[in-house]
């Protein structure tokens, strides 16, 4: 099942920019099942990376050790808006392990959040790391290098031990040799890896996959992660975000994590199949309506579903004054007969 994938802004009835995305749907083996001209498409994983970098640490049994929280769990897979919320959780993460913000690597940047915002605007909170949208994943980092005796200042170089796990960790769920990964460094300091889109899939089914009771500790860490995930989609992402959207709509039965430069990592539970979809310009905003477009076409969405993600479906364009002035979708062609 092939197809084509765009996804067009109008600013009334006029075409005002096309976005070209690319999507591969893989099943937990790495057969695709569905996806563009080029699934193969070989891209960097940025923070839908997340789950994987979490993973570790979960099935080393550390996050039992620890007293994790599914919540705490999720929002260390998260890219998150930097709510108060938010960075209570990150606190409470680094306290159980004896560290503070001072020990994240991923440094400040403005919270998404309006309130977390304010509050620094007003200037009685600190300017720390715990706003950054990686402060979650950082602070499981932390964790993994706390319960392992690993040293924790320079935990996020690639010569890390941490680090090394954690790229093996990736090649496998994506099913590559971890020697094949290129590497670079994400916005938040961590090192990132290059994969193909089907690869990226794979992991998700992978994920899509696990089971809770499966006799080995990697698949019930995978399968924990996925419910902590699905189970707090506001820890994952913050309200209004894609990923958030998808997973409150399903009922966590389809989890979903973003990345930067226009990527989306979708889980099909249900289905046991991963989806990755990319912009191939890097615009974000093309991927929420892709996103629908992609799981319709999959028959993956019954009708309540469907009708919750009308938001991220067709996006308003609005002015500066909040004028509605036009609107953005995919457009979906299929190509090869299914």
């Amino acid at each position: 099942m092939r197809f084509d994938l765009e996804v067009v802004v109008r600013r009334g009835s006029i075409v005002e920019s096309r976005h070209r995305l690319q999507c591969a749907a893989v099943d937990a083996q790495g057969a695709l099942v569905a996806g563009t001209q080029h699934p193969d498409l070989v891209t960097t994983f940025r923070s839908s990376a997340k789950p994987f970098q979490l993973l570790p640490l979960v099935e080393r049994g550390h996050a039992d050790r620890f007293g994790f929280s599914d919540e705490q769990l999720a929002v260390m897979a998260a890219s998150h808006t930097g709510s108060r919320h938010h960075v209570e959780l990150v606190v409470g993460i680094l306290a159980r392990i004896g560290l503070g913000p001072e020990h994240l690597a991923c440094g400040f940047h403005d919270p998404e959040d309006a309130a977390s915002r304010e509050d620094l605007q007003r200037g009685g909170l600190p300017r720390t790391a715990l706003y950054n949208n990686c402060s979650g994943k950082h602070a499981g980092q932390l964790a993994l290098c706390v319960a392992e005796g690993w040293p924790v200042g320079d935990y996020h170089l690639p010569s890390h031990p941490a680090q090394k796990l954690v790229r093996e960790t990736i090649a496998d769920a994506c099913g590559v040799p971890a020697a094949s990964l290129e590497a670079g460094v994400d916005g938040c300091s961590l090192p990132v890896f290059a994969l193909p889109l089907s690869a990226m899939a794979r992991a998700y089914a992978v994920l899509a996959s696990a089971r809770p009771d499966a006799p080995d500790a990697r698949t019930r860490a995978l399968a924990r992660i996925a419910r902590a995930m699905g189970a707090h989609p506001v820890a994952v992402g913050g309200d209004g975000r894609a990923s958030t959207v998808i997973m409150q709509a399903t009922g966590g039965r389809i989890v979903a994590k973003g990345g930067a430069e226009g990527l989306l990592l979708l889980a099909l539970l249900d289905r046991g199949l991963g989806c990755a979809i990319k912009c191939e310009d890097g615009t974000s905003r093309a991927v929420a309506p892709a996103s629908v477009a992609v799981l319709e076409h999959l028959g993956a969405l019954p009708a309540g579903e469907d009708a919750a993600l009308a938001p991220l479906r067709r996006p308003r364009v609005t002015n500066v004054v909040g004028l509605e002035v036009g609107f953005i979708e995919a457009e979906l062609r299929e190509t090869v007969p299914a």
